[in-house]
């Protein structure tokens, strides 16, 4: 369905009638179209000799940008190479849609919706925000399903909606067939909003804060010193001169790569050619809502009496740069690559294709490998931040993400959980693979309107990272997944679902894989008001793990060495938990911000210098062993890496993920399985929970063979379980030996899907889904890894949420329905929205669908026992409220007994 793009291909006379009228009509180009522009101005421009920050770009990123730092007293300039709106801003359509899977989205999108509501009043600017509303028209049940999705989340976040009938639709909209879709999502909050006249009330309102824009000075270079952290930012170079300071924010679009490569940093960001067409006058169009078809890739924004008219296309056309002197041009536009738009449009909304084209407008766009914008902190240069890469959504999200980038310059982190806006979503490694970041961008820009599926997952960019047991994964059939660039197996099949190459949808003269097992198994995944096809095979996968014993391949894991002279005072300072612990100790804890958010969740492990093999280190000082999630690997590392640069601490830290594999076997009868192969005894006594220790395997089909490896006794998934840290070069001899002796006792492979599921049952969390940086241990129920002695990075916003008690609370619930979960479902206690589910999944040892949700109370007081207890809860799935059980904490082995091995 969703992969057949151009599947909407529907052939009416009319169509013919429209193009002959598109091809004779007068392209009416913008005034501006491809003016030159001096770069000096009447009178000389005197720039600051120093400011706080640079903010380079007069587009809507910068000049939202601008406006929040000066807004919040920062000394603040914007330096813009041409004049304000030049380069994508000025020819952007300015729509704005607030419903998104993604509650992060919809917030920081409200938000901008909200902002520009109130600078009129606040500046006496009309900004250009016209309120007409908007629409999401459906051709399919399941994309109905998908907006009743929007529509729960919605509701629990405030956002005004209506799912509709094609009746009560053309009442909305009268120029719309009903008979040629099936449903729509009203949203009358969203609207559209001038470009021009936006960044005209944005500069001037930053002007009465003391920011000031400078239009026609483009900055040249960045002014940057090597100190003993690293590269940093000085100042940057003006043909009017230098100007001094320690931060510079790149809002630069499409040029975002330009100034930095040069200095060895690099933005995943690739330009793409972006279209739409402006109609004649439409007689009855005026006032109406903006509309997405995402099914026919359309979207109409109403202009006055005009429609403007485009859309997302599988054969985007591809630049390798725009020059830089094209600040008001455009293209061309290709028919052969727009006409894709055409067909559905005239059949949703006949009366468009009897008017001929007034203009066309086709400029270009940056595009990322995930659609989303690319913010934050550069990954090379201190001092430096990005806020580009907006994929055609920077008026949508310029406000939001314009306040997020200024907090992020000013307290050091932003207030909402920006991890996947942040660049270091990103390996460094990506960023600089060019042909990664072709396919990821084409692919990510062709799917921009097909329905978003939890377990979906990406055809372009795969093999990027492969970890030391892949070819082990793929003799034993896994379905892989790909996450942060690496392949990991999803779950195990019965024959081979192998990835094949990209082949950009059939574009660029590319032919479609006329077969693909991969797609196949994929589809089974793709669905809303039914479980996965796969739901029966993750569980049995599932319940081995709980009833006798599994393997699983957690090699792509981020596996981090901190040493050094300050080592101990560093993971002191870093963690809340006490890590000045004995030596072999693990400890589960957290790195904060200071606002007590959870930047990271670890385990860390106190070492004693050893051999100098990877996963035996040598060092000076002391010396700790870090593990953490895969999917948010360079973030964790980025995050320890600059707090050592903040703090100055005589201490430093390595990834050595691609070194070391991990190989986990859980469940009841691990430790009989394991323990054919280890030489030492794996009783309590010699290797307790939460403890590590240096042992060697055997390698069962060599006996002349052993190899060191590093034994943790840790779960991911609350069973009596191990993890063996294993050198590269030895983790198919030690994962062959595991097999081979488990064999016996039905050892078997289990994927992530089935390792999720049993985490979420345990109540075990997941970084960045139902544990963020908006999120404190104590909220999260995690009290106990934030200590009470010592200071540590948050412990003052940790002590005053201890004193004044908490107003949000995780909870768990369980459906005794058996119907489908994925998150994001709008939680009610009582009749009242409370929340909406974070993390969903299936707990097939309860056989009940299982999630995590924070309650919060509309007036914010404290959410206590009794105010959890007390209620009756019920979640919202696709418009309609089933009854839920809300537990304190997982109702899952409560007394955590099966981590310890008693299964009595």
């Amino acid at each position: 369905m969703w992969r057949n793009i151009n599947s909407k291909n529907i052939k009416i006379p009319i169509v013919n009638r429209l193009k002959s009228r598109l091809l004779t009509a007068v392209k009416q180009k913008s005034s501006m179209t491809n003016q030159n522009l001096s770069t000096t101005s009447a009178s000389p421009i005197q720039l600051p000799h120093e400011v706080d920050v640079v903010v380079i770009g007069g587009g809507s990123a910068g000049c939202h940008t601008l406006y929040h730092l000066a807004k919040r007293g920062v000394k603040a300039i914007l330096l813009e190479r041409a004049k304000l709106t030049a380069g994508t801003t000025w020819h952007t359509a300015g729509l704005v849609w607030r419903l998104r899977p993604n509650d992060v989205d919809i917030q920081l999108l409200a938000n901008s919706r909200d902002m520009l509501m109130q600078l009129e009043q606040e500046t006496g600017l009309d900004p250009g925000w016209i309120q007409n509303g908007g629409i999401f028209i459906a051709h399919s049940n399941t994309r109905l399903d998908e907006y009743k999705r929007l529509a729960t989340v919605g509701n629990a976040l405030g956002i005004e909606n209506y799912v509709l009938t094609p009746q009560e639709t053309q009442k909305v909209f009268p120029l719309l067939d009903p008979e040629a879709f099936i449903g729509a999502l009203y949203s009358p909050g969203d609207g559209v909003v001038d470009p021009a006249m936006l960044c005209t009330a944005l500069t001037r309102a930053a002007s009465k804060y003391g920011a000031k824009a400078y239009e026609n000075t483009p900055v040249d270079d960045l002014l940057i010193t090597t100190t003993n952290k690293g590269k940093k930012i000085v100042g940057v170079s003006t043909p009017h001169g230098n100007v001094k300071c320690e931060t510079v924010i790149n809002a630069t679009g499409v040029w975002g790569r330009d100034l930095i490569e040069k200095h060895g940093s690099f933005l995943p960001l690739i330009p793409m050619k972006h279209a739409y067409i402006v109609s004649e006058t439409i007689p009855g169009v005026r006032g109406l809502p903006n509309l997405r078809d995402h099914d026919y890739s359309t979207y109409f924004r109403i202009q006055g009496d005009a429609i403007c008219l485009g859309g997302y296309e599988p054969n985007p056309i591809l630049l390798q740069s725009v020059p830089k002197d094209f600040h008001f041009g455009l293209y061309d536009l290709d028919w052969s690559v727009f006409d894709t738009h055409l067909n559905g449009a005239i059949k949703l909304c006949p009366p468009f294709g009897n008017y001929g084209v007034k203009s066309t407008v086709c400029g270009p766009e940056s595009f990322t490998p995930d659609h989303k914008p690319l913010m934050g902190p550069d990954n090379a240069i201190i001092g430096l931040f990005h806020n580009c890469g907006f994929n055609s959504a920077g008026m949508m999200f310029g406000g939001g993400c314009g306040e997020q980038i200024a907090l992020w310059v000013i307290n050091g982190k932003p207030d909402l959980p920006m991890f996947g806006f942040d660049l270091r979503r990103f390996t460094e490694e990506q960023n600089r693979a060019t042909q990664w970041i072709s396919e990821k961008s084409h692919e990510s820009y062709a799917k921009n309107y097909s329905m978003v599926f939890k377990y979906d997952q990406p055809l372009a960019g795969r093999d990027f990272q492969k970890d030391p047991l892949h070819d082990e994964m793929l003799a034993n059939n896994a379905f892989m997944e790909e996450k942060q660039g690496w392949e990991r197996p999803g779950f195990f099949l019965a024959d081979k679902a192998l990835v094949l190459p990209y082949d950009w949808y059939g574009s660029y003269g590319n032919k479609r894989h006329k077969d693909s097992a991969y797609e196949r198994v994929l589809e089974g995944d793709l669905r809303y008001n039914t479980f996965s096809e796969h739901h029966n095979l993750i569980g049995e996968e599932a319940l081995a793990c709980r009833n006798n014993a599994v393997v699983f391949n957690m090699s792509y894991f981020c596996k981090l060495f901190l040493e050094g002279p300050e080592a101990e005072k560093a993971a002191d300072w870093i963690f809340s938990g006490n890590t000045k612990r004995d030596i072999k100790k693990t400890v589960y804890t957290c790195a904060l911000n200071n606002s007590g958010g959870v930047e990271a969740d670890v385990t860390i492990s106190r070492l004693s210098s050893g051999t100098g093999a990877v996963h035996d280190p040598k060092f000076e000082g002391q010396g700790y062993y870090i593990v953490a999630g895969g999917a948010s690997a360079y973030y964790t590392y980025s995050t320890i890496r600059d707090e050592l640069r903040q703090q100055n601490f005589k201490a430093s830290v390595r990834d050595v993920t691609a070194d070391v594999g991990v190989i986990s076997i859980q469940g009841p009868k691990s430790r009989d399985i394991l323990q054919q192969i280890v030489d030492c005894e794996l009783t309590d006594a010699n290797i307790p929970p939460n403890s590590t220790r240096l042992t060697k395997c055997r390698d069962v089909n060599n006996s002349r063979c052993e190899y060191g490896v590093r034994l943790l006794r840790v779960s991911f998934v609350g069973e009596l379980g191990y993890e063996l840290h294993v050198p590269k070069e030895y983790c198919a001899s030690v994962y062959r030996s595991l097999m081979t002796v488990g064999a016996s006792n039905n050892l078997r492979n289990a994927g992530y899907r089935a390792l999720y599921a049993l985490s979420s049952e345990k109540g075990y969390h997941l970084w960045s889904f139902d544990l963020r940086p908006d999120d404190t241990p104590l909220e999260a129920g995690l009290g106990f890894t934030c200590r009470k002695k010592g200071l540590y990075k948050g412990k003052s916003a940790i002590d005053q949420q201890r004193k004044d008690g908490l107003t949000k609370r995780i909870v768990y619930l369980t459906l005794d329905e058996q119907i489908p979960i994925w998150g994001l479902e709008g939680v009610y206690r009582n009749n009242e929205p409370v929340g909406f589910l974070r993390r969903a999944e299936y707990a097939y040892h309860l056989g009940k669908p299982f999630a995590q949700t924070y309650l919060q109370r509309a007036d914010n007081k404290i959410i206590d026992t009794d105010y959890i207890q007390q209620g009756n809860y019920e979640i919202d799935i696709l418009g309609k409220r089933y009854k839920a059980q809300c537990y304190l904490r997982s109702p899952f082995d409560p007394e955590g007994k099966r981590v310890l091995g008693i299964y009595s």
